[in-house]
C-alpha cells in the first residue's frame, strides 16, 4: 500500500488540478459583482440520507483556496446524515467560498456516495469474518478521494496503483505462458529490482488453485467468479497457507453467502463506479 505521504500528495495534486480546472484566470461570475471586501457564511446543507464523507477533504480545499477561511463542523466524516443536516459552516471571504464552492459540493456528494454504499455492504458482512474491498475501477484522476471514502464507510482499500502491489490476473497468466512461469518469473523480478511487493494471484478454478499452492510467497488468491460449492472447496485447499478473496459480480443479494463460504476479503468494483451522489448544497447565510 501507498503510503501516508504519497496519499497526501496525490490530495493535494487532485485539489490543485481541479481548482486549476474550474477557476482558470478567474472566477467572474463573483468578481464581477461582489466586492473584494466582502466577508459572508455559508452553511454544507445535506438534502439526502447517508453517510457523510469528504467534510476533512472540504477544509483542505478550503485551506487552499484561502488559508484566512474558518471551518466550523457540526458532523464529522463517518457520521450518518439526513435531510436538514447541517454538516459544517464556513466563515471568510465571500469570493473565497464562491471559489470553493464547487470542488467542496463535487468531491463530497460523491464520497459520500461511496461511503454510503461502502457502509451498506458492511453492514451485510456483520457477524462475518469477510472484510470488503474496494478496486482499481475508480474515476481517472481521484482515485485517492474515491478510496478514502471507502475507507470511511468502513471498509478497506486493496492496492492503490499498479504499482504499490503484485497482482497476476488471467490475461497476466496467460502472457506468461501459465501460473507457475508467472509467479516465478514475478519472485526474480522482485529480487532483481529490489522490491518488496505483495503478489496476489488470481484463479478461475480449483485447478488453478492447487497449482498456486504448489509455490510459495503469495500473499492472497483471488477465487474469481467461484460459485459459492467451488468457493468452499478453495478456501478448505489454501487453508492457512495464504489470504483469499472472492470477487466477479458479487451484489448485495450474494455477498453474504460468499463471506459464509469463509473467504478473507471480498472485492467490489461497485463500491466506487456504480453509486448515485449524495445531494448536498453550500447555502449562504
Amino acid at each position: 500500500m501507498i503510503s501516508k505521504e504519497q496519499f497526501n500528495h496525490e490530495i493535494e495534486l487532485i485539489i490543485a488540478n481541479a481548482i486549476r480546472e474550474d477557476v482558470g484566470d478567474g472566477d467572474h461570475s463573483s468578481l464581477a459583482c461582489i466586492p473584494e471586501t466582502a466577508q459572508g457564511k455559508a452553511k454544507l446543507l445535506v438534502k439526502d440520507e447517508g453517510v457523510l464523507a469528504g467534510v476533512e477533504f472540504a477544509k483542505q480545499v478550503c485551506a487552499y483556496v484561502d488559508p484566512n477561511l474558518e471551518i466550523e463542523v457540526l458532523i464529522s466524516d463517518g457520521s450518518p446524515v439526513k435531510y436538514g443536516d447541517i454538516a459544517f459552516y464556513v466563515i471568510g471571504s465571500s469570493l473565497s467560498i464562491l471559489k470553493a464552492e464547487r470542488l467542496v459540493l463535487n468531491a463530497m456528494q460523491r464520497m459520500s456516495a461511496i461511503a454510503t454504499k461502502t457502509k451498506f455492504f458492511v453492514d451485510l458482512l456483520a457477524g462475518t469474518n469477510t472484510k470488503i474491498l474496494d478496486t482499481r475501477k475508480t474515476t481517472p484522476g481521484i482515485r485517492a478521494l474515491e478510496k478514502w471514502a471507502v475507507t470511511i464507510g468502513g471498509g478497506e482499500n486493496h492496492r492503490f496503483a499498479l504499482y504499490d502491489m503484485i497482482m497476476l490476473k488471467d490475461n497476466h497468466i496467460d502472457f506468461a505462458g501459465g501460473i507457475t512461469q508467472a509467479i516465478n518469473q514475478t519472485k526474480s523480478y522482485l529480487k532483481e529490482t529490489g522490491r518488496d511487493l505483495k503478489i496476489i494471484v488470481e484463479a478461475r478454478d480449483l485447478n488453478e488453485i492447487k497449482e498456486i499452492l504448489k509455490s510459495d510467497g503469495v500473499y492472497r488468491i483471488l477465487i474469481d467468479n467461484f460459485n459459492y460449492e467451488d468457493t468452499r472447496e478453495a478456501v478448505r485447499l489454501i487453508g492457512d497457507t495464504c489470504l483469499t478473496e472472492s470477487s466477479g459480480g458479487i451484489d448485495e443479494n450474494t455477498i453474504r453467502k460468499y463471506a459464509e463460504c469463509g473467504v478473507n476479503y471480498i472485492s467490489s468494483g461497485a463500491l466506487t463506479h456504480s453509486v448515485y451522489n449524495l445531494d448536498l448544497s453550500l447555502k449562504a447565510m
